[in-house]
């Protein structure tokens, strides 16, 4: 069982030792299943598991947690998808509160405007909307920034992650296709869950830690053009 002080902690799976904000530490419940501690407060002692959906398959097949609690634990087939839920839940619910603390743009023609104003730290587009709503957004920020925006020293984070209905409930608000977001530390908060997301569904590609968060399913279907505009 890994010593739970210190900067680092170490992977049941890879044993490589990694700062706990890139692993996802888990504890026995009180009837033996074994429990994901996202924010890390479950009492008891804990093991930890590189935060990606291929190392904790890896840790279920593996029999890692009973072997690395040095007890029989029970974990559920469907761990690995409810912690991608869980960990979608987090970041929808850091942007609604992004949104109360009133950082949250929506509708295009207002994330049009906001670029104009230069205030932006990240857009979001719904996976069903449309390549063309896309394009006319590049277009405001070749406006704002010229040809190349990916060449600013801080590129934007592009979110598509989410339909447009859960942008919808965080947001309370109906058809959110496109949103941006101002500069905040609630931002900040919700790019921070969105680089978690991404990094768990393992599209955390260099391209992200430039500073664009991007599901590379959601792009495939977007250019397909048959989204949604608003």
């Amino acid at each position: 069982m890994d010593d739970e002080t210190g900067s680092e902690r170490t992977c049941i799976v890879t044993r490589a030792r990694l700062s706990p904000d890139e692993m996802i530490r888990f504890v026995a419940g009180p009837s033996g299943d074994i429990v994901p501690d996202l924010r890390r407060r479950l009492p008891g002692r804990g093991v930890w598991v590189t935060a990606t959906a291929e190392a904790v398959r890896k840790a279920m097949k593996g029999g890692n947690f009973a072997r690395s609690l040095k007890k029989p634990v029970s974990t559920p087939d469907s761990l690995a998808d409810d912690l991608d839920r869980l960990i979608e839940k987090d970041a929808l619910q850091s942007l609604a509160m992004a949104n109360k603390a009133g950082l949250v743009v929506a509708g295009a023609a207002k994330v049009e405007a906001q670029i104009g104003h230069g205030d932006v730290a990240a857009l979001i587009h719904a996976q069903d909307g449309s390549a063309d709503g896309i394009r006319k957004i590049g277009q405001a920020l070749s406006r704002k920034y010229g040809s190349n925006p990916d060449a600013l020293a801080d590129p934007l984070p592009r979110i598509d992650f989410f339909a447009s209905r859960q942008l919808d409930l965080a947001l309370g608000r109906a058809n959110v296709i496109h949103a941006a977001l101002r500069r905040g530390a609630a931002s900040q908060a919700f790019l921070t869950r969105c680089g978690r997301l991404a990094r768990y569904r393992g599209v955390f590609t260099s391209d992200t830690r430039a500073g664009r968060v991007r599901n590379d399913a959601a792009n495939v279907e977007l250019s397909s053009g048959g989204g949604r505009d608003d």
